[in-house]
């Protein structure tokens, strides 16, 4: 696959044989050539843990000291005062069963989140099929499934990530943008690391990190020395 030429002109700063403590890292995608666009940061880290098994399953969320510069909207099945509570906290979307035929029928996914009272999960169970394969499922693990809804639109809107392995044992997320600064995205990426180490599974055995690598949207990725 041929690259372009901006990302040829990165990969030069990069030295694919060499493990990089993170602020290096950091510091190397911040002096890439830039895009029109302010780039996300990504994180892809790969555990030793098989995510066929209950017992090894790691997910959870976590808040990031710095956000993620993108403003997420929320989209809350409440009803009656809770309804009203999701709204005063800055809900883009509010409704109940009146929502179904527009997400099923219409497609409709103008939303990053969706929250729901625990009520309404009988309600948000109808649309499994359309929203489980695009990661929209409210779960309690990740504090979308809970009746303190405003403390959830501020959780998400502030910058809280879920984290979750994907079939290949691996997590993917972005935690900051490159105008961010390396200090700011050095505290990001911290906290996230220091949560998946919290969340290693007691089934766990051998090496937990197998490795971690860093990389903006469209350029080269450095692998960290994780110890």
């Amino acid at each position: 696959m041929k690259r372009g030429k901006r990302y040829q002109e990165s990969a030069k700063l990069v030295d694919s044989k060499k493990l990089y403590s993170a602020k290096d890292a950091l510091s190397i995608i911040e002096k890439m050539p830039k895009t029109k666009f302010d780039q996300t940061v990504e994180l892809h880290v790969k555990l030793g843990v098989d995510s066929k098994y209950a017992d090894q399953q790691v997910r959870g969320t976590v808040v990031l000291p710095n956000g993620t510069g993108k403003t997420l909207k929320v989209l809350v099945f409440a009803k009656g005062p809770k309804a009203d509570e999701a709204k005063n906290a800055g809900a883009d979307f509010v409704g109940a069963e009146e929502l179904i035929p527009k997400i099923e029928k219409e497609n409709w996914f103008e939303y990053d989140v969706i929250v729901a009272t625990p009520d309404m999960m009988g309600v948000v169970g109808r649309l499994g099929k359309v929203l489980g394969p695009k990661g929209l499922m409210p779960n309690p693990k990740s504090g979308t499934v809970t009746m303190d809804v405003a403390k959830a639109i501020s959780d998400v809107k502030s910058g809280k990530v879920e984290y979750r392995l994907d079939k290949s044992n691996i997590i993917h997320l972005g935690f900051g943008k490159i105008s961010f600064g390396v200090e700011k995205l050095l505290e990001n990426y911290e906290t996230i690391i220091n949560a998946i180490i919290k969340a290693k599974p007691a089934a766990a055995k051998g090496q937990y990190i197998k490795s971690v690598s860093i990389a903006p949207t469209m350029g080269p990725g450095l692998y960290i020395d994780q110890k």
